[in-house]
């Protein structure tokens, strides 16, 4: 709908506007991923976020302004990344697990605000615009709605990787850590390996959105890996649908059109968000997600026979 009322008008603003939230849907995905299917909530999930973004910001401009290249190079870092921080954080469980995530999303995000060579506090900019090359000719990044176009194939994709293991054995062992880890065993599985499997694709799903970022705006900045960005995400899987995966998608585009569009408003922005999101959870206890669908059903069931 953004898309669509800023080609209509021709602005800018909205369609960058639904180019970012489809991006930190992407990322909120990651979060859903662990959260809503495994049963682990990561507060940390920043770390790959600003990872991507940063590594596709230098790879952009300093080796080449190539769009598969910084892509790819991206995905199989943070599949490094994520297998190596998994053994990390998934030695505890429950609350310990969160607070370990936080712990190394913080450090990250120390680390980055105090090294110069990528910009320290103020970031790396300059990231150069794309010419993506595609069999049917040169598209031009620069251009909003070509480049949403193209972030809305890149996050559909993950989304279609995702669901598809969710229709494998190991997305069934996802659903079943998360009902109940201690009685796995009794059929002959452990929980580890599967855990592991999910906490480093959330962490390649969550770096390729990020690459995206600098793609987007140009520049990057160490407040990516900040915990209000893991933060909003978890907000966004609550406010969209916990264990949905579409849910988070949907949470991204209306947080981050409140976040827009109030905020040009009123500098209190914040506390008409807030409202908002506790009357969306109080109404909607399982998301937008969730509430369209039970709103489809009464479409299709009106007195409730399907």
């Amino acid at each position: 709908m953004l898309f669509i009322v800023g080609a209509i008008l021709g602005d800018t603003f909205f369609l960058r506007l639904a180019t970012e939230a489809l991006i930190f849907g992407g990322l909120a995905m990651s979060v859903d991923l662990l959260l809503g299917i495994v049963g682990l909530l990561s507060l940390g999930q920043a770390l790959y976020f600003g990872f991507g973004a940063y590594l596709s910001a230098v790879v952009l401009k300093e080796i080449s302004p190539s769009f598969l290249l910084a892509i790819g190079i991206v995905a199989l870092a943070s599949l490094v990344l994520g297998w190596v921080a998994s053994f990390i954080a998934l030695r505890s469980k429950g609350v310990y697990f969160a607070l370990i995530t936080f712990g190394l999303a913080q450090v990250a995000a120390k680390v980055v605000y105090n090294t110069r060579s990528l910009g320290a506090s103020d970031g790396m900019m300059g990231v150069p615009i794309l010419q993506i090359w595609t069999p049917f000719g040169s598209l031009d990044a620069g251009q909003p709605g070509t480049f949403f176009v193209i972030t809305f194939l890149t996050i559909g994709g993950l989304y279609a990787l995702l669901k598809y293991f969710l229709t494998t054995p190991m997305g069934s062992l996802w659903h079943a850590i998360r009902s109940n880890e201690d009685r796995l065993p009794y059929i002959g599985y452990k929980s580890k390996g599967p855990k592991q499997v999910a906490f480093v694709l959330a962490a390649v799903v969550a770096s390729v959105s990020g690459a995206l970022y600098p793609m987007l705006r140009g520049f990057v900045s160490p407040e990516l890996m900040f915990f209000s960005v893991s933060g909003n995400a978890v907000v966004t899987v609550v406010l969209g649908g916990v264990g949905t995966l579409i849910g988070p998608i949907l949470g991204s585009v209306l947080l981050t059109s409140f976040k827009s569009i109030i905020g040009t408003w009123t500098v209190h922005h914040h506390i008409v968000i807030g409202i908002i999101f506790v009357v969306i959870v109080v109404s909607a206890p399982k998301g937008l997600a969730g509430l369209f669908v039970r709103r489809f059903s009464k479409i299709r069931s009106p007195e409730g026979g399907e």
